[in-house]
């Protein structure tokens, strides 16, 4: 896995968050991965200015497609996340409890 790669235009995905950078301010996701193939969603944080305006929707769908593409499992604990994968079930097989 890269330590720090472009995903899309505006994501970027470091260590242990993604980030999205608007207007001045900064929304990020962030998680953990243990070298076991798996992923923890941890939290999610959108500044007030920036909510409503689907950014928390990029950041989770990004750190899903993060996970699949790095064959990994995921442990949401975030409700942004766990709201996500309720509403998008092609993203259920990637969920599992360590």
């Amino acid at each position: 896995m890269k330590s720090e790669v472009e995903v899309g235009e505006a994501t970027r995905v470091t260590k242990s968050r993604f980030e999205i950078v608007q207007d001045g301010l900064t929304s990020y996701l962030e998680f953990e991965t243990d070298g076991h193939g798996w992923m923890t969603i941890w939290h999610t944080e959108v500044p007030k200015g920036l909510r409503g305006k689907g950014i928390g929707l990029e950041l989770v769908t990004n750190a899903f497609q993060y996970a699949k593409e790095n064959s990994l499992q995921v442990d949401v604990i975030c409700p942004v996340a766990k709201n996500f994968v309720e509403k998008h079930p092609e993203f259920g097989a990637l969920v599992g409890k360590r």
